[in-house]
This record gives C-alpha cells, structure tokens and sequence, in this order.
C-alpha cells in the first residue's frame, strides 16, 4: 500500500482562556497538565484549557467540550475570538475568551491511562490537568506554555479597546 505523500495532516486543538476581574485587576484561568511528565514542570508547563478537534468539526464547540472535559465547568456566555498561533511542535491552537468564575477547588478533569513506569506492564491513570489556577497577566505569561502567551496580549488588547 502507498503512503499518501506530503506532510501529515497538522494537528489542531481549541481552548478558552477565562478570564475575570477582582478589584479592578484582571485574572486568567491556567491548567497546568496531569501525569508524570509534567509533574515537577512548572515555568512554561500552563496552558490555557485545550484539546484537539477533527477536521470539520466546529472549533468553538470543541474549546467548549474541552473546558468542560478538563475542569467539570461548562463554559457559558460571550466568547471573544482571540484567534490562533502555532506552537513551537506544530500544532495549531486556536482560542476564545470568556468573562466568567471558576473555583479551582472544584476541578474534575477527565482521566487517562499509560503504562507507568516505562516499560513496566502497568498502567496507571492520570488526572488529564491535575491543577488550575487564576494569574494576573505577567505571571501567566511565566507560566504559559510559549506561543499561548499571545492570547493573554491579545485579551488585555481587546478589553483595552472596549474601555
């Protein structure tokens, strides 16, 4: 069988940063991934809440699935199109901003298994995001994974413009 040529299909995934206002300074919501690999990473580890969608599939509603996936809140009112970057391993993220609350408390995120230790035959299960929490915008860029941090520029232009 021929292998169709070309590069392979690029990867695509859809989020939402929330976003919230405490005594006039601004908050964006950030998840930090679950499992071992991602255990004692912190600076440049955050992300905004993501996943991938298909071809076809509505990118919105996919950002939303996800949120929900990933924090057990479902994401409701006027989302704001911050549009998309390309992250430093080729995938596409495309994002959305949405004025809301979230108590990191409540986080339940959706599970997943892989063997762990490498090599050993056995699986564990792993928390997808295994915390979230609320930064101002020059600790979220810190902790963002690289190319996400435009998002976060991106939210404070809009709101500016809206003043």
């Amino acid at each position: 069988m021929t292998r169709p040529r070309g590069p392979a299909p690029r990867k695509r995934s859809a989020g939402i940063l929330l976003f919230r206002q405490v005594a006039g300074e601004l908050l964006v919501l950030l998840v930090h991934p679950g499992g071992p690999f991602w255990a004692r990473k912190d600076l440049g580890a955050w992300s905004i809440p993501k996943g991938e969608y298909a071809e076809g599939e509505d990118a919105l509603a996919a950002a939303r699935r996800e949120f929900f996936e990933e924090t057990g809140s479902e994401p409701l009112g006027e989302f704001l199109p911050l549009d998309e970057v390309l992250q430093s391993g080729g995938k596409q993220v495309i994002a959305w901003a949405l004025r809301g609350d979230f108590d990191p408390r409540q986080l339940k995120s959706n599970r997943f298994e892989i063997e762990w230790p490498p090599r050993s035959g056995q699986k564990q299960s792993f928390p997808e995001i295994d915390r979230a929490e609320w930064f101002a915008p020059a600790e979220a860029r810190k902790r963002l994974v690289g190319a996400q941090t435009v998002f976060v520029d991106r939210l404070l232009a809009r709101l500016a413009r809206q003043d």
